[in-house]
């Protein structure tokens, strides 16, 4: 699934353009030395909204940074993400139902 498919279904609200990626897969982690560690094209769920988190997730080259339980990055993680060229959402549900939530779209 590519980016513009997971927006068109109304689920998430994004924060700035997110872009076309290709989804490769998910990776659920609020522990910025995890995320280093994963495949590029995935979609990175968290809590945390600072600026180390869009530097963690620009080395590993994200799909996106979807932010749960109705968390808002600052307008300077947004601009940071920007230059990055990564496209920040927001769930308002749990990461739980984020999860499933995904599944359902297909996102595996």
């Amino acid at each position: 699934m590519r980016m513009s498919e997971l927006v068109k279904q109304g689920v998430f609200k994004t924060f700035n353009e997110p872009g076309d990626k290709e989804i490769k897969g998910v990776y659920i982690s609020d522990m910025v030395s995890d995320i280093i560690g994963i495949g590029p094209g995935n979609l990175l769920v968290t809590l945390q909204t600072h600026k180390n988190l869009i530097a963690a997730a620009n080395l590993v080259d994200v799909a996106a940074v979807v932010f749960s339980r109705g968390k808002t990055p600052t307008d300077d993680v947004v601009a940071l993400a920007n230059k990055a060229g990564i496209g920040l959402l927001g769930f308002d549900g749990d990461t739980w139902t984020l999860a499933k939530k995904l599944y359902e779209l297909g996102v595996r």
